[in-house]
């Protein structure tokens, strides 16, 4: 599987097998296994290491604490297509995976935006004081 034009993850390192899809589907939901469940080890993938320290300090539900992607895919008809949009799912996690952040520079707001802000807190302050009951 192609991830962008340097990387790409060879398919004998993603486990796939058909189980039987759960709700309902009449008479053929007990006979054909047409769910896909997708397996995907990142500790043991060919995948550099700093793609895989950002894949694992993903907070994403279907990574698990042993670094195991589990992906479950059942809302096709057939198992070809949830093969199909199993891989595409495993596809957009991993390039999450290959996204680096950007470093954040710590700034400090200009003196115009301090005063700005003060200035609009009194406005503020005058509007909300004026809502009071009139004394008399």
């Amino acid at each position: 599987m192609q991830l962008n034009r340097r990387l790409s993850v060879p398919h004998s390192e993603i486990v796939m097998s058909a189980i039987r899809a759960q709700g309902a589907g009449g008479q053929n939901v007990n006979k054909v296994a047409s769910a896909i469940h997708l397996r995907f080890d990142i500790q043991a993938s060919s995948l550099p290491d700093d793609v895989k320290e950002r894949l694992l300090a993903l907070n994403d539900h279907r990574i698990t604490q042993d670094g195991v992607v589990i992906i479950k895919a059942q809302s096709e008809r057939t198992q070809e297509a949830n093969r199909t949009a199993a891989l595409a799912r495993l596809k957009s996690l991993l390039q999450q995976g290959l996204v680096i952040p950007k470093a954040r520079r710590a700034t400090r707001p200009s003196k115009a935006a301090k005063r700005r802000r003060l200035e609009g807190k009194k406005q503020r302050g005058k509007l909300k004081s004026l809502r009071g009951k009139p004394e008399t």
